[in-house]
């Protein structure tokens, strides 16, 4: 299916693109050729093809979640800029 001048011509005008003919030319050949691919494409038999997310086998790599050495609270609060309670103290970002 091949696109014509006329449907670049419309679709340039939709995107608000203002292109001479010679280039509308020269990208209907481009887009032209895409499309023929694409009939290629769907021409292939891939019924008996299971469909997949990635082309090589992917596994996840995450390591096994091990409780380790935690940071004290005086420590990990020594650097705030405010703390009370314990906590970390920040301003209201929420209006009311």
């Amino acid at each position: 299916m091949a696109i014509t001048l006329e449907q670049m011509r419309h679709t340039a005008k939709l995107a608000r693109l203002e292109l001479s003919d010679e280039q509308l030319t020269e990208l209907m050949h481009h887009i032209n050729a895409l499309m023929a691919h694409f009939e290629r494409l769907q021409a292939l038999p891939l019924d008996d093809i299971e469909p997949t997310s990635h082309s090589i086998p992917v596994y996840n790599a995450f390591r096994e979640d091990v409780i380790g050495e935690t940071l004290p609270r005086e420590e990990a609060l020594a650097n705030a800029p405010e703390a009370r309670d314990g906590l970390f103290i920040v301003p209201r970002i929420v209006e009311e």
